[in-house]
């Protein structure tokens, strides 16, 4: 069709910014969802960090977002912490008497020291920013901890505590320097955290990525004071967890490393570098090391068993003992709270449950994978939203009074909600019977979720079975894992295969695909490969060799498809792209690869702003290609702390009523899909349905249009897209949860039409910037005359020209070939919007006409 397609700001309410906001949003680096996980202290039902008292007979731990204290070799734990605030990374003094630590409250993370005679609490800051990581001096006279006080950016600072008095102010020992180098999960900015003392005091070593792309940083060793030159020992690439800890004897440096692996676990270094040595083994995470003041023994937090555990090593000799809290003594008055969730027919079944104080402070049962939301509207809310899933039976104890309880299990099940007083003492059993909204299933239609990251650097080690266990808890039948480097490693490719995980059933598929993860042609998800997992993982790796630009994504998308595989662009946009900006380098490949016929899906929902994402949908849309919606969370279910779980968004595709992955994959190429994050939608026009054609001869025609909505969270808005206008909207009354109607559209170009529902603000339990949904389109052929928009068309000749412009300034090869050949490539692509952007002209009659 000929028609433009404005990006129409009109589309997209500005009242859906400004609501949600990170979590801890002072500061100021890219990537938040991995220093957040792997960096920031989380709650986790499990220890999180240790500290030894100074005569080692006992540790003090964080667990549920509490300080525990607990004698080595004793079942009993007694909480010393409590109250509508998260405590984390205890470190005890030299002399016994104090526990400096780290305290979640009023949207920042201040240092708090801890009279363990007492029990009274003080502040060490109140700056309003993120400090973490306290370490007390040998001679307690300092305490070295990390802060963003300085430009948002990690740095190591000293304070000098004074109980009981007021605290000097904190003095930062590291210097600020921007390196100006090409790093793709960090600022240009150095950092600095992770300090440890030297025996002595006089010392410290930290981690910092000084001079270094990639990762984290090495280790570097310093005299504690300001301004003091940094010398290093020794280059890893880490990613965040390296934690190192300075040996009583002054000697040796133990640290976490994922060194030649794809799981962290304990190394051992000289406090002068050199070459470091394992000190245990295993496929999963060991962390957080602590020597005993003796040098004897190490602390460390172990994910072995899926959930994090705390575990003591005898050094030497590795003997092993696991710190275990089999009978706690809770701080105060608490009660039980039992939960069973059921359907109809009184059956058990799995769930995610929220269970918070009317603070907004979060509890979960003691055996339970804590999770937590990376965002929250701080108008509605003192913390993100917490929650777990469960099996249909769960047992809590937390401070008595009344929680709130929320139950959530996917868009086909209404929400539950329930305020329940529990009683000092009291064991209370509330049970949920969900009500069912529909069984799509039973209609052909099944859910998946085509970008999940089954393990990915955070605080559990997920298992094929629990991933599963989750995904039912959401209602999802579909998980298309994709295995993909975190740097250096590759967390799952011992779990890549080419057919269905064994844990996959009738009624559920697990699959293990992958995405390719450029640092420069953007993400793309790779869905059933036939063969073999995609090496090398890189492209456009600075510093590496694989450094070259010339492994474009539409090489990749060819070998993918000579699998058999499914190719498309996932986590697209978080905001509006601008071609016509040229303040920085364009390399985005996604037009150039939808020219060239390289791409089978878009995630139109995904890890970005739906509407956004939108609007360049359309524009494609628009220019004649046929691109169905996707839906993928990229989700993280091994984290803490996560944007969503599993089926947060997903793709509902019409394969008929036995699941079978082939099938499945080809309705989602044939677009008979729609994506959601809760409203459930129905589509057709003519009786045809979403990814249908419907040929019309030239002329105008009036279209019949079917729209039904059922939502399990109120939408705002109901509206028809067709080639990237609203040409209908369905109003919506009472509770704004269901809707139906029929609609007369006309019609006289060639063209496309979607349904899309979405509201103007987030609401949970829709763990998301806001609920959306929308169908695949239903194409409309009218005559011979094809979908056109010259302005959409030239709007991605700017963006190919940019790149091109990107690609002819770039250095990154390995010869001028390579170069060579991406300039034709680009070359090819916008020859194809060139050809789009001319008025669309109908081909000529074939039919004979009689000669004068």
């Amino acid at each position: 069709m000929a028609k433009s397609f404005a990006l129409a700001l009109a589309l997209v309410p500005a009242c859906l910014w400004g609501q949600r906001e990170g979590v801890l949003k002072q500061v100021d680096l890219p990537h938040a969802y991995y220093w957040r996980e792997m960096y920031v202290p989380q709650a986790t039902s499990g220890p999180s960090a240790a500290t030894w008292s100074p005569d080692g007979t006992e540790l003090i731990y964080s667990m549920q977002g509490t300080l525990w204290r607990q004698r080595v070799g004793s079942p009993v734990a007694t909480q010393l912490t409590s109250g509508p605030v998260y405590d984390y990374q205890p470190d005890w003094s030299p002399d016994g008497r104090t526990v400096v630590f780290a305290r979640y409250a009023h949207d920042a993370i201040e240092l708090e020291l801890l009279d363990l005679a007492s029990g009274s609490i003080t502040p060490l800051t109140s700056n309003g920013a993120v400090n973490l990581e306290p370490r007390w001096s040998p001679d307690g006279s300092r305490i070295a901890f990390v802060s963003s006080l300085y430009n948002g950016r990690w740095h190591v600072f000293t304070i000098v505590p004074d109980v009981g008095a007021q605290h000097a102010a904190p003095v930062r020992l590291t210097e600020d320097n921007d390196s100006k180098l090409p790093r793709y999960y960090y600022s240009t900015w150095d950092h600095y955290i992770s300090p440890t003392w030297s025996p002595d005091g006089r010392e410290l070593i930290l981690v910092s990525n000084r001079g270094h792309i990639h990762g984290t940083g090495g280790f570097w060793r310093m005299e504690a004071r300001p301004g003091a030159p940094l010398r290093e020992l020794r280059y890893e690439e880490t990613t965040w967890k390296a934690r190192p800890d300075w040996s009583p004897d002054g000697t040796r440096v133990v640290y976490s490393s994922y060194l030649g692996r794809q799981w962290n676990q304990l190394w051992v270094m000289t406090s002068d570098g050199g070459d470091p040595f394992p000190l245990s083994y295993g496929e999963f995470d060991a962390t957080a090391p602590r020597w005993s003041h003796d040098g004897s023994r190490i602390a460390y937090i172990s994910n072995e068993g899926g959930n994090t555990a705390l575990w003591v090593m005898e050094i030497p000799g590795a003997k092993q003992l696991r710190v275990e809290a089999r009978e706690r003594r809770y701080k105060g008055a608490t009660g039980s709270l039992a939960v069973s969730v059921v359907d109809r027919a009184g059956h058990p079944l799995p769930a995610r449950i929220s269970v918070t104080t009317s603070e907004g402070r979060g509890y979960a049962p003691d055996d339970a994978w804590r999770h937590a939301d990376e965002a929250f509207d701080r108008a509605e809310r003192q913390f993100e939203y917490q929650y777990f899933h469960s099996t249909g039976s769960s047992a809590l104890t937390f401070p008595a009074g009344q929680v709130h309880v929320e139950v959530w299990k996917g868009p086909e099940y209404r929400v539950y909600r329930a305020d329940v007083s529990v009683p000092t003492g009291g064991r209370v059993t509330q049970r949920v019977t969900l009500q069912r909204i529909t069984n799509l299933p039973a209609q052909g239609w099944w859910s998946g979720d085509v970008h999940v990251h089954m393990n990915y650097g955070g605080a559990y080690r997920n298992t094929p079975a629990h991933l599963a266990f989750q995904a039912r808890a959401e209602d999802l039948h579909v998980v298309e894992n994709l295995i993909v480097n975190k740097e250096q490693r590759i967390p799952d490719i011992a779990y890549f295969r080419t057919d269905a995980d064994p844990v996959s059933t009738p009624t559920f598929l697990l699959r293990h695909a992958q995405e390719f993860h450029t640092s420069v042609w953007g993400h793309m998800g790779l869905l059933g490969l036939g063969s073999h997992y995609l090496l090398p993982e890189y492209a456009g790796y600075p510093n590496t060799a694989a450094s070259s630009l010339a492994l474009t994504n539409a090489a990749v998308a060819d070998l993918a498809h000579a699998q058999g595989a499914l190719v498309g662009y996932v986590h697209p946009f978080d905001s509006r792209p601008d071609p016509a900006d040229t303040t920085a380098p364009l390399f985005y490949e996604l037009p150039v690869d939808v020219a060239l016929g390289k791409v089978d899906y878009l995630e139109v929902m995904g890890y970005s702003d739906h509407l956004i994402t939108s609007e360049i949908w359309y524009r494609l849309l628009n220019c004649g290609f046929r691109i169905p919606a996707a839906a993928g969370t990229d989700a993280f279910p091994n984290f803490a702390s996560l944007r969503g779980p599993p089926g947060l968004v997903r793709v509902f595709a019409h394969s008929g009523v036995t699941l079978d992955h082939r099938t499945w994959l080809a309705a989602i190429k044939a677009g008979r899909t729609f994506v959601t994050n809760g409203p459930l939608l129905e589509f057709s026009i003519a009786g045809r349905g979403m990814g249908d054609e419907i040929r019309l001869p030239a002329g105008s025609h009036s279209l019949s249009a079917r729209v039904r909505l059922r939502s399990n969270v109120p939408v705002d808005h109901l509206e028809i897209i067709g080639n990237g206008k609203v040409v209908a909207t369905i109003p919506l009354r009472g509770d704004r949860m269901m809707a139906s109607g029929t609609i007369m559209i006309p019609v006289s170009a060639s063209g496309w039409y979607v349904l899309r529902a979405y509201s103007d603000r987030a609401t949970m339990p829709v763990l998301d910037l806001y609920p959306f949904a929308s169908t695949s389109p239903i194409y409309v052929q009218i005559g011979e005359q094809p979908v056109r928009s010259a302005p959409d068309a030239a709007f991605f000749m700017t963006w190919i020209d940019r790149m091109d412009s990107a690609t002819g300034a770039s250095a990154a090869w390995n010869t001028p070939a390579e170069q060579a050949g991406v300039l034709r490539m680009l070359a090819t692509a916008r020859a194809v919007f060139t050809a789009r952007a001319a008025p669309a002209v109908p081909p000529p009659d074939p039919t004979p006409r009689p000669r004068r």
